[in-house]
């Protein structure tokens, strides 16, 4: 763990994506203290500029706070992020460890229907789950968890295939050892530094699709997210430009972040790979 932190310090990329993390975590937890009123109350008139006397960003064409919506927003966000890939990351690494483990026609059967959910465009997929069910914060993050597992079942696939082979994983094997043990106590530890950052990386596609979902009118209505906020401003972006770029800030700004936080975890979890970019 020691050398771990050491190499995830030394990425001062990944140390400004932890901290803007942090920030947008602390923004989301203290959303009710810096802003006691309901994000869908009127504060102000409508189409009020930021820096202006008003609310510090400005409203919207209801007069409502957009710094408000963007702390509140920031919760939907960053659940719908985390549970989504939390549901993806667990369908994704128990079908990708089956395959590449099991092999034969259980592979066969888990790779064809991967390859079936990767032919249909993941943001087209999406949309028509939304438009068919209910427009809500569960279901999407269902729906964004169901376009999400398939590269992570290959990459699982990847490693257990390679994993399985090892000396270890036989001397398990003639011991005795189940299937179910092997794969949770011996291949799977030792898979889980491509799983850590691959997720990082999910989170990140999480909270765009949620984002473009809601944009489009998809979202949930009765929540408060970036994506609400940027798409109830849309057919106004000449008129009201803060309305949108604000809430696109914070978007931009904490995929970035998640995607320093990735690329740092690949460093420190792949020192091998470090060490060939400074060679």
């Amino acid at each position: 763990m020691r050398s771990f932190f050491q190499a995830f310090s030394r990425n001062k990329g990944g140390l400004i994506g932890l901290v803007v993390l942090l920030f947008v975590i602390l923004l989301a937890a203290s959303a009710n203290l810096l802003f006691p009123q309901s994000p869908w109350n009127m504060v102000d008139g409508p189409f009020m500029p930021p820096f202006n006397g008003g609310p510090w960003l400005g409203t919207d064409t209801l007069g409502r706070d957009i710094a408000a919506g963007i702390a509140y927003g920031s919760r939907v966000s960053l659940l719908l992020g985390f549970v989504s890939t939390i549901v993806a990351v667990l369908l994704g690494t128990t079908l990708g460890a089956l395959a590449g483990f099991l092999g034969g026609k259980t592979d066969q059967i888990v790779m064809g229907f991967t390859a079936l959910f990767q032919t249909i465009p993941s943001f087209l997929f999406a949309v028509v789950l939304v438009a068919v069910l209910t427009p809500s914060i569960s279901t999407i993050a269902i729906t964004v968890a169901l376009v999400s597992w398939p590269p992570l079942t290959r990459l699982v696939r990847a490693e257990f295939m390679s994993l399985r082979t090892r000396e270890f994983v036989q001397a398990a094997v003639l011991s005795g050892q189940s299937s179910l043990r092997i794969m949770l106590t011996q291949i799977l530890p030792n898979s889980l530094s491509p799983i850590i950052v691959s997720s990082s990386l999910m989170v990140a596609s999480a909270i765009l699709l949620e984002s473009g979902l809601s944009f489009l009118g998809l979202g949930d209505p009765n929540v408060m997210s970036w994506g609400f906020i940027i798409g109830s401003s849309r057919s106004v972006i000449r008129e009201g430009w803060w309305m949108s770029v604000f809430p696109g800030i914070a978007i931009m700004v904490t995929v970035l972040a998640l995607n320093l936080i990735g690329e740092a975890l690949n460093d420190a979890l792949n020192p091998k790979l470090t060490q060939g970019r400074a060679g």
